[in-house]
């Protein structure tokens, strides 16, 4: 979830001089913070998922793009909600690009969620791949 590459980073990182901490974009800083706060958050699910409802609402998303996903949420993966072509992918990357903290904490459960199972599809998959390659959007 970090907008700077991690390998730009470690590699502006190293070196003697640790003032090159200092020149980290502070949108960088605040969103590997956000990152760790909002993956140890262990919130209810269903709480999180009416004040996420309650926001889309308020943001003028669809009825039924609302209910589609309040109600199926639970039968199908967060990758699966992530890329489907609905409010879910826009409003988190606008709520992350622009560093929109209400938005990202209302999405957080499923921000948590998302992260978990791309965490777990590395795992499965990187036995598989024996050199790097670069992955395009």
């Amino acid at each position: 979830m970090s907008f700077v590459p991690k390998q730009i980073v470690e590699e502006g990182a190293i070196g003697s001089d640790k003032n090159n901490l200092d020149r980290l974009p502070p949108s960088y800083m605040y969103s590997i913070i956000f990152k760790d706060i909002i993956l140890e958050i262990n919130d209810d699910d269903s709480k999180s998922m009416n004040t996420l409802v309650k926001f889309c609402q308020k943001q003028n998303i669809s009825e039924t793009q609302i209910n589609e996903f309040k109600h199926e949420y639970h039968d199908r993966s967060p990758v699966y909600w992530y890329t489907k072509p609905m409010f879910l992918y826009a409003m988190l990357n606008c709520g992350l690009r622009s560093l929109d903290m209400e938005a990202m904490c209302k999405l957080g459960f499923f921000i948590r969620s998302l992260h978990l199972q791309l965490e777990q599809l590395h795992q499965e998959q990187s036995a598989s791949f024996q050199t790097a390659f670069t992955v395009y959007r």
